[in-house]
């Protein structure tokens, strides 16, 4: 795969949204991120890349 395959920068996405997820303080915004990165995990097991790719973009969101 090279760096403009579709599932790494997925994969790369995730590593990002849950590094950003460990260093947030608990809080209502954190539980909210969790259960997107979740979402985003089932997405990505089922390899629907666009869906996981929402539930990352919301997961941010959620953090911001």
């Amino acid at each position: 795969m090279d760096s403009k395959s579709p599932a790494l920068n997925t994969a790369e996405k995730m590593k990002s949204v849950k590094a950003a997820w460990d260093k947030a303080p608990s809080g209502p915004k954190k539980d909210s991120a969790l259960k997107h990165y979740q979402a985003a995990e089932k997405a990505q097991t089922a390899k629907n890349d666009a869906e996981c790719n929402r539930e990352l973009d919301a997961a941010k969101h959620a953090l911001a």
